[in-house]
């Protein structure tokens, strides 16, 4: 080893030692300044009254004052001393309000019992869902999207408003915090019934979203919900029927400008699908007008288009009263016939009677929607307006 390695090994010892001492020496210098701080002589004032009051009788007891509301305050007491004691005590009764706001909108009273409407154990796969802490609509929401999205069934989600004290749908747009959760997967459509493969995606998001949301989560067995779908399916085809009723021309095509004055005379409205559809009074379509040919009815080529049939469509479990819906229905289609010179006909182009029309209503409108009713869905109800989509 070289001299200058050994003369840099020993500056470096020596520094350290350096160091060692140093803060040995402010470390002792330190604790003695602690200690003179802790031995100081000054009196403690709160113990030192105490002892005299309790050792010497000649000492004069110090009058003890409850506290008072500012009003009540002695004149003595000065005006700054008021504002400090109102102060804190409006930033309380203000802070205790917004606590008792709280308690009160989410109090943990029981909610009341879920409407069909907004969902029914007969057509969903309902998830009940408790939460620790109030969550976020669209923190709720935007969870799981990734995951529901490949689902082919829809999901219905449904919250309790805790100040309306109601069930209600989640908006997505809505930043209300929601403590109680009903999520459903419709057990049917019009594309058949609800798959395992879907039923199996849906319940790990449900069970994700619990864990995710610190929340218990309620769900059925497997094996019953898949038979559920099964059976509500069957009986959805048997009471799934559209009735049509054909106008078609004697050998003039019907213009299309024509076409748009009886229809918006009518008061049905050209929608985006290129469809007419008449509304009630609730805004549900009670039967639209179609091209009986494949051309669609659209605001910017109607005015240019020409037809030699038109079709009313009633869609049988999706309108209530059909009975009714299924006349107004014939009657405007007659106004049509009269107005464009037309005729009447069924699917195969046979002119309708009157007692046709009457055989159609009675065993492809009232028989159905008695079913439905009597399976406890009626026609054009929520429940079936989700089914049938």
């Amino acid at each position: 080893m070289s001299e200058l390695q050994i003369g840099l090994i020993g500056l470096g010892v020596v520094a350290v030692g350096g160091m060692l001492a140093y803060n040995k020496w402010q470390e002792y210098r330190h604790r003695k300044v602690a200690e003179q701080v802790l031995q100081s002589d000054h009196k403690d004032v709160l113990l030192d009254v105490g002892q005299d009051e309790v050792c010497n009788d000649d000492v004069p007891a110090i009058e003890r004052r409850e506290p008072v509301l500012s009003e009540n305050l002695p004149e003595d007491v000065p005006p700054f001393a008021q504002e400090q004691d109102e102060t804190p005590a409006s930033a309380a009764d203000g802070q205790r309000h917004a606590d008792d706001a709280d308690n009160e909108t989410f109090s943990g009273q029981p909610a009341g019992e879920l409407p069909a409407s907004l969902l029914d154990e007969r057509t969903e796969f309902i998830v009940t869902m408790e939460l620790v802490e109030p969550v976020p609509a669209q923190q709720i929401l935007y969870s799981q999207r990734e995951a529901l999205a490949r689902l082919s069934k829809p999901v219905h989600w449904i919250g309790y408003n805790e100040r309306q004290r109601e069930w209600e749908m989640i908006s997505p747009d809505s930043d209300r915090p929601y403590r109680r959760l009903r999520i459903g997967l419709q057990l049917a459509d019009r594309r058949g019934p609800l798959s395992e493969v879907d039923f199996t995606v849906f319940v790990a998001a449900m069970q994700q979203l619990a864990d995710e949301l610190m929340a218990v989560a309620d769900m059925s067995p497997r094996q019953s919900v898949l038979e559920r779908a099964a059976e509500l399916d069957r009986f959805c085809a048997e009471v799934d029927l559209e009735i049509g009723v054909h106008l078609i021309s004697r050998g003039t095509p019907f213009p299309g400008t024509k076409i748009r004055a009886l229809a918006e005379a009518s008061g049905m409205v050209l929608g985006e699908d290129g469809l007419f559809s008449r509304f009630d009074d609730d805004g549900r379509i009670q039967f639209c007008l179609q091209n009986f040919e494949s051309t669609l009815f659209m605001p910017d080529s109607i005015k240019n288009l020409s037809t030699h049939g038109l079709t009313f469509l009633l869609d049988v479990p999706r309108v209530d009263h059909g009975e009714r819906v299924f006349f107004v229905m014939v009657d405007h289609a007659r106004r049509f016939a009269e107005a464009l010179q037309g005729q009447l006909v069924d699917d195969n182009r046979q002119p309708l009677s009157e007692a046709q029309l009457d055989r159609i209503k009675r065993e492809f409108v009232v028989k159905p929607q008695a079913t439905m009713t009597g399976f406890g869905l009626s026609a054009g109800s929520p429940q079936a307006l989700r089914l049938f989509s």
